[in-house]
């Protein structure tokens, strides 16, 4: 243990925002004598055991620094690198075809880096979602004990020192809580930016420009063969409703009733003979007639 890493004990701890956490009490050290981690006297909420990476000296005072910016900020950086490793290994490989065989190594060791940077970023992604939903819940309390004590002033039952108090302080936590999620935002920002950056250099090589314009070309002058034949002309031109026609049901006539006179046809005249008489034939002619 130096000198410095033993004048922290006993310094007040402060968030990055200037709130007030507790007091460090001690440190848990390994066989070595490195400092492992650091005891504070958090009031009510008891010993805490927080990391001596997440706590810097300044001064008077020990800032603590949240555990989800030190993860965001070692994931970005390690992934920035990566990349940048990679994009150097494909120019190489790009300029000399001959070390490529000896570039695949080290190409695939980048690719499983990347790969387990891929499981950590997804952890964190959740640790930040997580540490949003708190801060909304703090804004939320801030904001209400601020429109309580203005209820309570206007009541009569604070004065307005008492009031003025409560304001100032409410409005410095919803103002570190607003600064902390506007930085959340901004890491989640940038991770996005990474991801499409692994995205464009793991994704396949895209086709020449030249052999696109060909294969477009070809495939343009295919359509247009096919267009200028003319198509067969079909045999039955009746052309098919493109909705059902519904059939149209005649109504059958009903059968002539028993009062209904039937209509008979006169029998075709006789002919007259030498043999038959004219009375004859007028008679059977008046007799069709009457029958009618």
């Amino acid at each position: 243990m130096t000198n410095d890493d033993i004048e922290i004990i006993g310094k007040n701890v402060k968030d990055m925002y200037g709130t007030f956490m507790g007091k460090v009490v001690g440190t848990i050290t390994d066989i070595d004598g490195s400092i492992q981690s650091v005891g504070i006297d958090c009031g009510s909420q008891g010993l805490q055991q927080i990391q001596y990476e997440q706590l810097v000296a300044q001064g008077d005072v020990v800032i603590f620094i949240p555990k989800w910016r030190l993860d965001s900020q070692r994931l970005i950086r390690e992934k920035q690198l990566t990349l940048r490793r990679l994009k150097a290994l494909i120019d190489i490989v790009s300029e000399n075809d001959d070390m490529k065989a000896d570039a695949e190594i080290i190409h695939e060791k980048y690719k499983s880096k990347l790969v387990s940077l891929d499981e950590t970023e997804h952890e964190i992604k959740a640790i930040l979602e997580a540490r949003l939903t708190e801060l909304d819940d703090q804004m939320k309390s801030a904001k209400m004990l601020s429109f309580d004590a203005k209820v309570q002033f206007k009541s009569n039952e604070i004065s307005d020192a008492t009031f003025e108090t409560v304001k100032s302080c409410t409005t410095e936590v919803i103002e570190h809580v607003t600064h902390e999620i506007s930085e959340i935002e901004n890491v989640k920002s940038r991770i996005a930016d990474l991801e499409l950056e692994v995205q464009e250099i793991t994704a396949p090589p895209t086709p020449d420009i030249q052999e696109s314009a060909r294969s477009y070309l070809e495939t343009s002058e295919q359509q247009q063969v096919v267009q200028t034949i003319l198509p067969e002309v079909p045999v039955e031109s009746t052309p098919i409703p493109s909705e059902p026609i519904e059939a149209q049901t005649i109504p059958m006539p009903e059968p002539p009733t028993e009062t209904e006179a039937t209509i008979t046809f006169p029998e075709p005249p006789q002919q007259v003979t030498a043999d038959t008489s004219k009375d004859d034939n007028d008679n059977d002619w008046l007799a069709r007639m009457e029958a009618q």
